[in-house]
């Protein structure tokens, strides 16, 4: 498995994979996006290794201080700042990180309910984003 992870093929019904078989729940649980969404990261930056590199480096800064914001913070500053992160993380394709800061930004207005788990998801996919982050810009073979 690379660093951005592995994109699977999603099960096709009739090859014992359909919808509501226990192979078809197997296989949707085992298709796994990429951490980083490369094609997407590349589109962005207009194949511009360089300005790649800098977008990454500033992203997982970012991650980090939002993270610092966000804990301890009163609801409507949890939201602001999972706010920038979900826009940071759709710049980069960090879909994973996007879609946990936006349940954070949701769980926010409901008030305490809901997030500390939604506070835990959004770190745990800053982290893992931010270390393959880490291991790409270590890895001079792949150009950035």
């Amino acid at each position: 498995m690379s660093a951005w992870g592995v994109k699977a093929a999603a099960a096709k019904p009739g090859r014992g994979g359909g919808k509501g078989t226990v192979a078809g729940a197997v296989a949707g649980a085992m298709a796994v996006e990429p951490i980083i969404d490369e094609a997407h990261l590349e589109q962005m930056t207009l194949g511009d290794r360089g300005l790649e590199r800098e977008v990454l480096q500033i992203f997982v800064r970012q991650a980090a201080l939002m993270m610092g914001r966000i804990a301890g913070a009163e609801p409507a500053l949890v939201a602001a700042a999972a706010h920038t992160l979900t826009g940071s993380a759709r710049g980069i394709g960090a879909w994973r990180v996007a879609q946990a800061a936006e349940r954070l930004e949701r769980a926010s207005s409901t008030g305490r309910d809901g997030l500390n788990a939604a506070i835990a998801d959004l770190k745990a996919a800053s982290r893992e984003a931010s270390a393959v982050i880490g291991a790409r810009l270590a890895n001079p073979a792949r150009g950035t």
